[in-house]
């Protein structure tokens, strides 16, 4: 036991201080939280003529981002997000500063760890004990600097074992998931993935820009301002309707789900730059 503490010590402890900063850098968030109005808002844009409005997504839906795909399969509704945050909402794309350690600690199991602290515990009270007994006896001095050296990391040990579970806890409880269900390994990796593939569209984007620049023929800028201009149009003919929706929402009416969301993604993403994203 006293052979082995140390590096079990070493080996935890990392792995506690991850879950730790990891959870606490999620909860705390600014551009994480802006980023997930950003998607709800396209979501329920997209859904509105099927399903009417939702206040909240489920985290396995950032998987999904990746599944939504245009007809010719080259861009994925993640890339059109993307690309919306760098034209409109340039300071999300370093979203993943804000982040810690949220590789760690998807590799983490607090279950485990909490066993091998259980077993830390019960092989410390072993060497008291053994220390206890020989204490009349000159005990060996290997005993007594083990435990001189170890109780307060031990402790220590302890200690942030039940604030990585309660930071645990608490950030995932304030995601609307169950701590007792989801593991932090299943939680984290939500997260880290997200933010790898976001990561990859901001490349995919950028490559697709030199591509496009690179060919210089006029196709390229004849599609986008066809594109430019039917977009225009079709923000125009909404825009009315977006106002009504917004004047109803501040004078706290009731509307239909017809009214809601035929209004211009382009009045949404407007109104999010100036307060929190409404159903």
């Amino acid at each position: 036991f006293i052979g082995n503490f140390f590096d079990t010590y070493h080996h935890l402890q990392p792995q506690l201080n991850s879950v730790i900063a990891a959870s606490m850098s999620i909860k705390n968030s600014q551009k994480l939280k802006k980023m997930l109005e950003i998607i709800l808002a396209f979501g329920n844009y997209m859904n509105s003529s099927k399903r009417g409005a939702v206040y909240g997504f489920k985290l396995q839906s950032l998987d999904m981002l990746l599944d939504t795909k245009s007809c010719d399969k080259k861009m994925t509704l993640l890339h059109f997000i993307t690309q919306t945050v760098k034209e409109k909402f340039p300071e999300l794309l370093n979203l993943e500063n804000e982040l810690r350690d949220i590789d760690k600690a998807a590799t983490v199991s607090i279950e485990n760890i909490t066993t091998d602290i259980k077993e830390l515990d019960k092989g410390m009270d072993l060497t008291k004990r053994e220390f206890d007994a020989r204490k009349d006896r000159d005990p060996p001095i290997i005993l007594k600097d083990f435990l001189t050296n170890s109780e307060d990391k031990l402790k220590k040990l302890k200690t942030d074992s039940k604030t990585s579970r309660e930071a645990y806890a608490s950030v995932v409880e304030y995601f609307g998931e169950n701590a007792k269900i989801l593991a932090p390994n299943t939680f984290f990796s939500l997260f880290s993935r997200f933010i790898t593939a976001f990561k990859q569209a901001q490349n995919d984007l950028e490559t697709q820009a030199k591509l496009e620049a690179a060919q210089g023929d006029g196709i390229m800028s004849s599609i986008r301002d066809r594109r430019r201009t039917k977009k225009q149009q079709g923000d125009a003919a909404v825009v009315k309707e977006l106002k009504n929706k917004q004047r109803a929402i501040r004078e706290k009416k009731v509307l239909n789900r017809e009214d809601v969301y035929h209004g211009a993604l382009e009045d949404i993403l407007l109104d999010l730059k100036n307060e929190p994203y409404r159903r």
